[in-house]
């Protein structure tokens, strides 16, 4: 860890904070976190990856962490997010990598292989599989207290967290996402509500991580990084072809929560996952959560270091 370099980038009218380790000169790889999360949920795949003989390299998107947050909030969405990862790479004079991205972050790391594809290598998915982008509509199938229901209507999760402080709303929401069921609260009850303040942290998640958790998220919060994901949901790309043609790694984690969203699991079990990625690989991680890179961390390098290793 004392080996990660950490840098702040200007680009497109911010300074946007990258955590970066190994050799310039070797092929890069991105990673693009999710929500809850920072660069610092990649720690073992950026030593891994660098001691592999890759560069690694980690942003924290805007709004997150150490990162600036836009100017523009009301117009913010995945789109940005894109321009910030070309113009970052861009800045650090690489023109060709590899894309690891979980949770939420896969969106703007499918939409860079959509839209620069001769800039990407390859594609790492931890849990969400590539699906053309058109508005989804768990909000409707699911119960009015999903988790994604309550934080995409403005101000409901703003009054939820604000009873808390950072690290008390990132210890919930470990353990909210590390289970294998939707975390959905009941009618008269918030999301925050729904774990006991007596519930210990998943065994793979420490006190020292939750604390450098809480730490790089003084600066910026849990509020505005709502925005994206969970209030962009209608975004509109202008893809004409959906399919992505770049090798791509899709990793399952079998106790992942997502898999129990409405068509998640028959979408990829049943095959149709390749129609809209033509060079498709998938792998299984036997008891692996939403969390899968940092619970079984050696297993998903293993998966990591055999694919870089093959399209390198």
């Amino acid at each position: 860890m004392d080996q990660i370099v950490h840098k702040f980038i200007q680009v497109n009218g911010l300074k946007l904070h990258v955590a970066e380790i190994g050799n310039i000169s070797s092929p890069a790889v991105v990673f693009l976190h999710g929500f809850p999360e920072i660069w610092y949920s990649w720690r073992h795949q950026m030593i891994a990856v660098a001691n592999a003989g890759y560069r690694a390299i980690a942003p924290d998107f805007r709004g997150y962490g150490l990162s600036d947050p836009s100017p523009a909030i009301k117009k913010l969405g995945f789109s940005d997010l894109v321009d910030d990862v070309i113009a970052i790479i861009d800045s650090l004079d690489i023109y060709k990598i590899f894309i690891i991205a979980k949770d939420f972050g896969v969106r703007p790391a499918f939409l860079i292989a959509l839209r620069y594809p001769t800039r990407v290598t390859g594609v790492i998915s931890l849990g969400v599989p590539h699906r053309p982008f058109k508005p989804r509509t768990y909000h409707v199938e699911l119960p009015e207290g999903f988790y994604i229901n309550r934080w995409r209507e403005p101000g409901r999760a703003e009054a939820d967290f604000s009873r808390f402080d950072v690290k008390t709303v990132l210890r919930n929401i470990y353990i909210l996402f590390s289970r294998s069921e939707i975390p959905i609260a009941n009618e008269n009850q918030e999301i925050m509500d729904t774990v006991s303040p007596s519930t210990p942290l998943p065994s793979w998640f420490t006190d020292d991580d939750l604390s450098a958790y809480g730490a790089l998220y003084e600066k910026s919060g849990l509020l505005e990084p709502l925005k994206v994901p969970y209030r962009s949901s209608e975004e509109e790309y202008g893809i004409e072809d959906p399919v992505i043609k770049n090798p791509m790694l899709l990793v399952v984690g079998e106790k992942d929560y997502f898999l129990k969203f409405p068509g998640v699991e028959d979408f990829i079990m049943s095959g149709t996952v390749k129609q809209f990625a033509s060079d498709l690989e998938i792998e299984y991680v036997a008891e692996g959560s939403h969390f899968v890179q940092e619970q079984f961390p050696d297993k998903l390098n293993l998966l990591i270091l055999a694919f870089l290793h093959k399209h390198s």
